[in-house]
C-alpha cells in the first residue's frame, strides 16, 4: 500500500539579537501573541522581548506561567485562556517542560508555535514530541503535535545566564542521540525520512566529545564562545531535527522509532522512583543511561570514552551518584518494560539482559570513581562477555 507522509522542518533563529528577528519571522502568521512558559523564564527573557518587539506590530497580550509541570490537564486549561483564544500565535518560553507543555496548548487552541529557549537542557524547542508527566513527577506518556515548532528563537546570551545545572544535563541529554537512534536502528533498511534522521544523527557526537568541557567552562563564567554556540545548537537543534525524522508513531503514515532507546528507556523507568528521582535533571538520568547502552551493546571502547566525558564534566558513572541502590532494580526493569523505548535494539532484549547492563555500567563506573584499573578492566570483561549475539527479526 503506498501511503502519504507530510515531513516538517522547523527552522531557527541563533545569537545574542536572536529575538529581534521575530516581526520579520512570524509576519505571515498574526500580529497578536501569547507568551506561555516557565515563572523565572518569563522573568528573565521577557522584558528582552518585549524590548526587541517595541515599535513593531507584534503585540503581546500577556505572560502564562504553564503550571510547574507539563500535564496534560494544565494544557487544556490554559487553552481556554480568553488571551490564548484571541492570541494569532503562541510563544513557548523556558525549558523543556514549558515547552512541551505549550506544543499542547497551541495544537489545542488551534494556533502556531514558535519558541523561546531560555536553557539548552534538550530538544523540546524544535521537536514535535512533547513529554508530559503525572502529578506525581512520574513520566505519563509522550504527546505528538501534528507539526513541530514553526521557529525557534535562540538567544544565547540568555541561555549563557541561565542556571548552570540545565546546560549541564542537557549535554547529558544529547549524548544518548547518536548512540540510541543507531542501536533502534541498524541493520534497517530505512525509508528516506528516517535513513535521513539517522545520517544527521552523526553530526551528535562528535561536537559533545570535542567542545563540551570547554563549552561547560565557559558557560560557568557567562561567556558566549564558539564551543559553547556549538553545543547549545547540538542539544537543541541537532538532537531536535534527528528527533523529528527518526520519530512518526503514526500507523496510517507507516509508523516507525527509532528517536531512542536504552539510554531512555532506563530514564523513564528511573522517574518512578519518587523523591529521589525529583531531585536528579532529566539528562543527569540519561547521561548514565548512556553507559547502560554502551554495556548492553557491548560498546567497550565507547563506554570507556564516555564514562570518561561524564567524570570530567560530573555527570553520574555509578547508580550510587542517582541515589538509586541494586535494591530499586527490579523496579526499574519492570517499568522499563512498559515504556516506548523497550526493544529498540537488532537482538534480545530481556528483562534480564537490561538488568545486567545497569549492573556492568556501575561496577566500571565504580572502578572508574576509584581509580581501579584492575577493576575497570574485569568490568569491560563482564560487559563483552554478557553480549547478545542472537539476531533477531524486526521491521520497521
Amino acid at each position: 500500500m503506498e501511503l502519504t507522509t507530510i515531513n516538517y522542518l522547523p527552522s531557527y533563529t541563533v545569537g545574542v539579537d536572536a529575538y529581534k528577528a521575530v516581526p520579520e519571522v512570524t509576519r505571515r502568521f498574526g500580529h497578536k501573541a501569547v507568551v506561555i512558559g516557565g515563572k523565572t523564564a518569563m522573568e528573565k527573557a521577557g522584558p528582552r522581548l518585549s524590548a526587541a518587539l517595541e515599535g513593531t506590530d507584534v503585540e503581546i497580550l500577556g505572560f502564562i506561567w504553564y503550571g510547574g509541570q507539563s500535564t496534560h490537564a494544565s494544557a487544556a486549561r490554559i487553552a481556554q485562556d480568553p488571551r490564548v483564544v484571541e492570541a494569532d500565535m503562541v510563544f513557548g518560553m523556558g525549558g523543556g517542560r514549558a515547552i512541551d507543555e505549550s506544543k499542547e496548548i497551541a495544537e489545542l487552541a488551534g494556533k502556531p508555535l514558535f519558541t523561546f529557549p531560555t536553557v539548552a537542557s534538550n530538544c523540546a524547542p524544535v521537536t514535535a514530541i512533547g513529554v508530559f508527566y503525572k502529578e506525581d513527577g512520574s513520566v505519563d506518556n509522550y504527546f505528538l503535535p501534528k507539526e513541530p515548532p514553526i521557529h525557534s528563537f535562540i538567544d544565547t546570551k540568555v541561555i549563557s545566564e541561565s542556571p548552570d545545572d540545565y546546560f549541564w544535563a542537557g549535554i547529558g541529554d544529547a549524548l544518548s542521540k547518536q548512540p540510541e537512534v543507531e542501536l533502534s536502528s541498524r541493520d534497517l533498511d530505512l525509508p528516506h525520512t528516517p535513513l535521513m534522521g539517522r545520517a544527521l544523527a552523526v553530526s551528535c557526537e562528535r561536537p559533545l566529545l570535542d567542545y563540551s568541557e570547554k563549552a561547560l567552562a565557559d558557560k560557568r563564567v557567562g561567556e558566549s564562545s564558539y564551543e559553547f554556540e556549538q553545543i547549545v545548537l547540538d542539544i537543541i537543534v541537532s538532537t531536535g531535527l534527528v528527533s523529528n525524522m527518526t520519530t512518526n508513531l503514526d500507523a496510517a503514515e507507516g509508523a516507525y522509532y527509532f528517536n531512542s532507546s536504552t539510554a531512555h528507556a532506563f530514564y523513564n523507568a528511573y522517574t518512578g522512583m519518587g523523591k529521589a528521582a525529583e531531585r536528579h535533571l532529566h539528562g543527569e538520568v540519561v547521561s548514565f543511561g548512556v553507559l547502560v547502552l554502551k554495556a548492553f551493546d557491548d560498546q567497550t571502547e565507547s563506554l570507556v570514552e564516555y564514562a570518561a566525558l561524564n567524570r570530567t564534566l560530573g555527570l553520574p558513572v555509578t547508580l550510587g551518584e542517582l541515589e538509586c541502590g541494586e535494591d530499586a532494580l527490579e523496579g526499574i526493569v519492570e517499568r522499563a518494560q512498559k515504556t516506548n523505548e523497550w526493544g529498540r535494539a537488532p537482538y534480545g532484549f530481556t528483562p534480564e539482559r537490561f538488568k545486567i547492563a545497569i549492573l556492568d555500567a556501575d561496577a566500571y563506573g565504580r572502578a572508574l570513581l576509584a581509580g581501579d584499573a584492575a577493576g575497570q578492566a574485569r568490568a569491560l570483561e563482564a560487559v563483552h562477555a554478557h553480549r547478545c549475539v542472537e539476531p533477531t527479526p524486526r521491521k520497521l
